[in-house]
C-alpha cells in the first residue's frame, strides 16, 4: 500500500502498531539551514556493523548524540553518544513540541545518494525498552520508507520529503520491520534524525 498522507492524527498502520506522518514541520528556511549545517558538520563517521562474524564498514555515515554519553549497541557494535550541538538541541525541542513526547538521544544517518539505504530491521535493542517511541525527521532528498509486518503479508510504503516527521510508537518495533530501499533515481544526500530514549 502506498500512502501519501497529510493528516498527522491518522495511523498509517492497519494493525499492531502506530505510525503517524506530519509533513512540513520545518519551513523552507529552516530546512535549508539545518540540512546544510548538519551535512557540513565534522562529526560524521562511517557506520560499522558485524554481520555473520565479519566487521563491515558502510558507505552510509552516522552520528550519535544525547543528554549524556550514553552507550548504545546495534549489530553487535557499541556506540557512545556525543553531547548535543546547539542545532540538534533546537531540533530536539521542536520535535518534542510536535510529538508531545520527550527524547534523550538521537541517531543521525547520512545517505549520500540512493545507492545507500537500510535493510529490513526493527529498532528493538534492549536499551530502547519495550515498545519504544521513535521520531524520525527527514532532511534533503525525498526517499521511500517501507514497513512490512513480521507475521502477516502486509506492507506499507511512505514517501518522506524534506521536513517530514514520522512518529513510530506502540507495537511498531515489535510487530513490524522497516527499511529505506535503495534507488538509482536519487542522486543527492538525505539526512535522517531518529530521536529516541535510552533507558
Amino acid at each position: 500500500m502506498d500512502l501519501f498522507n497529510n493528516n498527522p492524527n491518522q495511523n498509517l498502520l492497519p494493525f499492531d502498531g502506530e505510525v503517524f506522518l506530519s509533513q512540513n514541520v520545518l519551513n523552507i528556511a529552516e530546512i535549508d539551514f539545518f540540512y546544510h549545517t548538519l551535512l557540513n558538520a565534522n562529526f560524521w563517521k562511517q557506520d560499522e556493523l558485524i554481520i555473520f562474524g565479519k566487521r563491515i564498514t558502510t558507505s552510509r555515515k552516522v552520528a550519535w548524540f544525547g543528554d549524556f554519553n550514553y552507550k548504545y549497541s546495534y549489530s553487535k557494535i557499541i556506540k557512545k553518544a556525543r553531547l548535543w550541538t546547539p542545532e540538534l538541541q533546537s531540533l530536539k525541542k521542536l520535535i518534542e513540541l510536535k510529538t508531545e513526547e520527550s527524547f534523550n538521544s538521537c541517531l543521525l544517518n547520512l545517505y549520500h545518494n540512493g545507492s545507500e539505504g537500510m535493510s529490513w530491521h526493527s529498532d528493538n535493542e534492549k536499551e530502547l525498552g519495550e515498545n519504544p517511541i521513535i521520531a524520525s525527521l527527514s532532511l534533503g532528498a525525498a526517499r521511500k520508507f517501507s514497513l512490512k509486518h513480521k507475521f502477516k503479508n502486509y506492507k506499507v510504503d511512505i514517501i518522506l520529503e524534506s521536513g517530514d516527521l514520522l512518529l513510530m510508537k506502540g507495537e511498531t518495533q515489535t510487530k513490524w520491520l522497516h527499511c529505506l530501499p535503495k534507488t538509482k533515481k536519487v542522486t543527492t544526500p538525505r539526512i535522517n534524525l531518529t530521536f529516541r530514549n535510552i533507558i
